[in-house]
């Protein structure tokens, strides 16, 4: 991290193997991580930790990853966070909503961790 601080990004996943795995790399990467394991959560999570990026899955319980887009975009401070969708849908209808919601990237499952770490790392440190 170019500015010595470290960056928290909030990983709202409910799949315990992909929360792990992005996870670990996040955590190797040298990032703080706070974790969410739904909707509900990962807003909780959010006014928390204010993260620096948040990792959203879009199928989760209680709140699914469109809700939680849409209210985080709908913020005066949590529109400005940048936004990852991690997410098993690939069809182009969910991309382009993605897009339209304010997702900054969308990334579908199975992912490769090492190139989504330099999308991250662009992202925080508002290179898009």
């Amino acid at each position: 991290m170019s500015d010595g601080q470290i960056k928290t990004i909030l990983v709202a996943e409910d799949d315990p193997e992909t929360r792990l795995i992005l996870q670990q790399g996040l955590l190797r990467a040298g990032y703080r991580v706070v974790i969410a394991e739904d909707g509900e959560q990962a807003l909780e999570r959010f006014r928390e930790s204010r993260p620096d990026l948040v990792l959203l899955d879009i199928d989760m319980p209680r709140l699914n990853g469109w809700e939680v887009l849409e209210r985080l975009k709908s913020g005066w401070r949590s529109r400005r966070v940048p936004v990852i969708m991690v997410t098993g849908k690939t069809s182009d209808e969910d991309k382009i909503r993605g897009y339209e919601l304010g997702v900054d990237y969308y990334v579908t499952k199975p992912f490769n961790i090492q190139r989504l770490l330099p999308i991250i790392r662009n992202l925080v440190s508002g290179v898009k």
